[in-house]
């Protein structure tokens, strides 16, 4: 699969306990059609301490899945991405506005 959601992208989820929810992507796994986005399907994790860092329960963003995914436009909706030729490069656009997303 393309890569159609990328690092840094603001996004809502579609589906799952956090829908309806927007954030922003922190990290994507292309490999396991994964990413991990701030504030979303978060989970306690209990760490111990050490010398570098406090123990106890920590709250950590685990990875949702890419489909449960969609890009939010300029209009603040949730859009699917394309793809097109501008010139010689490949940009990314938003489906429902046509407008491009990295410039």
């Amino acid at each position: 699969m393309a890569a159609k959601l990328k690092k840094g992208d603001k996004v809502v989820v579609l589906a799952g306990k956090d829908k309806g929810k927007e954030g922003t992507i922190t990290s994507v796994d292309p490999q396991a059609g994964k990413a991990i986005v701030e504030g979303i399907n978060v989970a306690i994790r209990h760490t111990r301490q050490s010398q570098t860092s406090q123990g106890g329960r920590i709250p950590q963003a685990m990875p949702i899945q890419l489909s449960n995914l969609a890009m939010l436009d300029a209009n603040g909706k949730p859009t699917r991405v394309g793809f097109r030729m501008e010139g010689d490069k490949k940009v990314r656009f938003a489906k429902t506005t046509g407008d491009v997303i990295d410039a």
